[in-house]
């Protein structure tokens, strides 16, 4: 078995600087980033990474192939909530069952931003569809979990509620910057998309080590969650990114799509939000427990997307490549 893909995961510097603020707090150091530093490093991966796939979708045109790849994303983020819902809804409430379900059918962009490293580490490369697909999946299993709320709870959602909830969906900040970016790098002249390369390239690859940095500090955080939650939601966390990577997969496969596009919307696919969706959550449903969905999605999911299923993602996209 090569393990050529693990090891180049695994000694990928934000990889390693995830695991050094895990290591951090398991040691007991008053290691921290203060707010609101994690924040700014957030909008700046956003920006940066939306101008960038924003300038490849200039170069690259959009065609018929694209338009494809962004409608089977759209279809991702709306089918995954839908099963999702169902599998949870045997053991939670169906708010709980809603929340992860939304949870698991949009996307992390931090696990998009490790996997875009990963790739291009291996000599791999994706195009601006992807980032574009990562913004169009944000908002769709949102709005999906709290239809589902509504359908099966008691109470239900208000109209105003869901009015309210729609417009939080697209015009959520992340995901404003995301598309906004998306769009200005594809306006713009290439003369003009060159001049901000020092910006949006070449800091990118250090803001991202210090932003995993926080991040690590703060899943391990969460970790300590498990103890109240059981230990059915470890088995989910993990068993919920591998059969949503097999339909990205599929679906890729289906598209053709080059090894490091596969990568890429299977990683979008396997990835769970624990950034817009708990913030949207807190506001449509005020019952449902984060102990559950944010422990799941940040805790567990994330790290093992970006230490144990990325290697996975690849070789598999290879081998059907």
């Amino acid at each position: 078995m090569d393990l050529t893909p693990l090891i180049v995961n695994l000694l990928n510097p934000p990889v390693l600087f995830f695991f050094l603020g895990i290591v951090g707090v398991l040691l007991r150091s008053d290691l921290e980033i203060p707010n609101p530093i994690p924040k700014a490093l957030s909008l700046y991966l956003l920006l940066a990474i939306g101008f960038k796939g924003g300038a490849e979708l200039r170069i690259s045109g959009i065609g018929p192939q694209v338009l494809l790849v962004l409608g089977s994303a759209v279809l991702l983020a709306t089918v995954i909530p839908i099963y999702t819902f169902f599998l949870m809804r045997r053991r939670f409430s169906v708010e709980d069952a809603a929340s992860v379900a939304a949870t698991y059918g949009s996307v992390s962009a931090v696990t998009f931003l490790t996997a875009g490293s990963f790739v291009r580490k291996l000599g791999f490369d994706y195009s601006g569809a992807m980032v574009a697909a990562m913004a169009l999946m944000e908002s769709p299993a949102i709005i999906v979990g709290v239809m589902l709320a509504r359908c099966f709870g008691a109470r239900g959602v208000e109209s105003e509620t869901l009015a309210r909830l729609l417009k939080e969906g697209f015009l959520n900040g992340s995901v404003f910057l995301l598309l906004g970016s998306l769009a200005i790098g594809f306006v713009i002249e290439p003369g003009d998309a060159k001049a901000l390369a020092p910006f949006v390239k070449d800091l990118f690859s250090g803001v991202l080590c210090l932003f995993l940095l926080d991040m690590g500090i703060v899943a391990a955080r969460r970790l300590g969650e498990l103890q109240r939650v059981g230990w059915f939601l470890p088995t989910a966390a993990v068993a919920l990114p591998i059969v949503n990577a097999i339909v990205g997969l599929l679906i890729s496969n289906l598209l053709d799509l080059s090894v490091g596009d596969t990568v890429m919307l299977t990683v979008l696919a396997a990835s769970a939000s624990y950034i817009a969706v708990p913030a949207a959550l807190r506001m449509a449903l005020p019952d449902a427990n984060p102990a559950i969905y944010v422990t799941m999605s940040l805790g567990i999911t994330f790290p093992f997307n970006i230490v144990i299923g990325l290697p996975i993602y690849y070789r598999i996209a290879t081998a059907i490549g």
